[in-house]
């Protein structure tokens, strides 16, 4: 019988633990070390199957652009495999966007996962990650379903077993265009690259071996974002949000090319401190997040 509905469709967010800019390429593109971590901040996707070969959006929250990362990774998949069926997706938009938390690539992420559900298509994960990096840098982290040290430009993913632990994160009424970042000539495009034993420190949790694996625990405060600075020049609301977080929990960074910012808030069952019932400015948004060992579907592609 063929599956005609997927409801209630997670689609975490993702903060950087630290960002470096460590070359750029001939075509322009910015090579990267990261480590992304997964959190429960989630926009939420239903999918149900269409005979007409029709793909429509439907905005259950925040209106979406017209044309939006999801309906391109439908799109793609649709093209790709030939399948004569359409979908219907409706978004329950949560996750704020210009924010650095890579909820549109998340949202294409779970619409590649669930479509190759719902058409029967059963492609295994390489050839979706294949895919998924013609629609952005972040889509093959979140096809791969595990926290990662990235590298390049968003394609390498190297698996991280990481201890559970808490983020405050802010966003601030601004958004921040990406482009414009990246363009800024005071942008640090030379940080010295760095080696994934660099990234842990060995607590005696060390994750189950194998080829790529890392220490459970991420050494407190490691690296930076590269990005920053030059984003808080832009936008000064950032370096606002940083500053708050870090009378409250002692550090902030910003995730991504921002404007949202993270604290670090402990690895209990319970979080260190905790956000307020309100902000301190108009326009803020924000939640105590907890990381996540893997994606909620990780488990639908082979």
């Amino acid at each position: 019988m063929p599956i005609h509905a997927l409801v209630d469709l997670p689609a975490p967010a993702k903060l950087n633990l630290f960002l470096h800019v460590v070359g750029r390429r001939d075509d322009g593109y910015h090579l990267l070390q990261s480590v992304f971590v997964l959190i429960d901040w989630c926009d939420t996707l239903h999918v149900e199957r269409r005979g007409d070969g029709r793909l429509a959006r439907h905005d259950l929250g925040r209106a979406l652009p017209a044309d939006d990362l999801t309906l391109r990774a439908a799109r793609l998949l649709q093209a790709e495999s030939g399948t004569t069926a359409g979908a219907d997706l409706s978004i329950d938009k949560r996750v704020p966007w210009g924010a650095g938390l890579g909820g549109g690539s998340s949202d294409a992420a779970t619409t590649l996962l669930a479509l190759n559900q719902l058409w029967g298509l059963h492609w295994p994960r390489a050839r979706l990650l294949a895919l998924a990096a013609r629609l952005g840098a972040d889509v093959p982290f979140f096809v791969g379903g595990r926290n990662a040290f990235v590298e390049g430009i968003g394609e390498r993913l190297t698996p991280v077993e990481l201890t559970p632990a808490w983020y405050a994160v802010v966003k601030p009424a601004a958004t921040i265009a990406t482009p414009t970042v990246f363009a800024d000539p005071s942008l640090v495009r030379d940080t010295e690259a760095v080696i994934l034993s660099g990234f842990f420190e060995d607590t005696g949790q060390r994750a189950e071996s194998g080829e790529g694996r890392g220490v459970a625990v991420l050494a407190q405060g490691f690296g930076r974002n590269d990005l920053q600075p030059v984003a808080e020049r832009h936008c000064p609301e950032v370096a606002e949000v940083r500053r708050w977080l870090e009378s409250r929990f002692g550090n902030g960074r910003m995730t991504g090319s921002g404007s949202a910012v993270f604290a670090r808030a402990g690895t209990a069952d319970r979080p260190d401190a905790t956000l307020p019932a309100q902000f301190p400015a108009p326009g803020w948004e924000g939640r105590m997040c907890r990381g996540l060992p893997e994606h909620p579907l990780v488990h639908w592609a082979g």
